[in-house]
């Protein structure tokens, strides 16, 4: 069943059209990953569904019900999260601080101990660092706390934009496998990913966008099988 559905969404930016009749869908309970090139569309889809970006046409419909002109803040009590691109953490701020920030749902305030048990259960290190300045953090870390900060607020729905973006390898494998254990807690998740083929690996469902536009969809294991995917994002020949 479709938890969350896009039909043919246009957006932009003043003048500029960066998306032209975007559809995709998200199973409830999968995990499906958007993939392409810089500059193509990931992230203003993801801002357009969350409300950031206004939409110029076409329908967002989350449980079924219409939200394409919600507010980000009614989309996020309703289980809408977005973990951005650049982790947009309170840098001033403690780790616990700033998971308790990520908490300021409505829906998740009676989740509170439960949610924050589990961050700290699946990333150690932010307990270790609990009192410490977000932004005296290495960038593994705030990634980590930008992940932790979105679990905080009871998602249904977890969006996270460029999960690996500038991190070693050690620490992008440890939070993509964050993202499976979050999938067996029932989460619903949107990973925008320029490692395409770790995205690949670890969704069940993947959308490749160019140019504003949906040009290929599939199964994970299938795309992962296109030539074009395969010459264009994998390498291969």
């Amino acid at each position: 069943m479709a938890i969350l559905e896009v039909n043919e969404l246009d957006s932009g930016y003043g003048e500029v059209q960066v998306l032209w009749q975007t559809t995709l869908k998200l199973e409830e309970g999968q995990l499906t990953s958007l993939v392409g090139g810089n500059g193509v569309g990931k992230t203003t889809l993801l801002h357009t569904v969350m409300g950031l970006t206004r939409a110029w046409r076409g329908s967002i419909r989350f449980e079924g019900r219409e939200i394409i002109h919600l507010a980000p803040h009614i989309k996020a009590d309703m289980g809408l999260v977005l973990v951005p691109e650049g982790r947009q953490l309170f840098t001033d701020m403690s780790v616990a601080e700033n998971l308790e920030m990520g908490a300021s749902p409505r829906r998740a305030k009676p989740y509170y101990e439960r949610n924050l048990k589990r961050v700290y259960e699946m990333f150690p290190r932010l307990y270790e660092r609990r009192e410490q300045r977000a932004g005296t953090l290495s960038g593994g870390e705030q990634q980590m706390l930008a992940v932790g900060r979105g679990i905080m607020a009871e998602p249904k729905i977890l969006m996270i934009d460029e999960l690996s973006l500038g991190l070693a390898p050690v620490l992008m494998l440890q939070l993509f496998e964050t993202l499976r254990q979050l999938k067996t807690l029932g989460i619903t998740l949107l990973l925008v990913e320029q490692n395409v083929q770790m995205a690949l690996a670890i969704s069940d469902y993947t959308y490749v966008i160019s140019e504003g536009r949906i040009k290929l969809q599939g199964p994970s294991w299938e795309v992962a099988k296109n030539p074009h995917v395969q010459t264009a994002y994998l390498g291969l020949s």
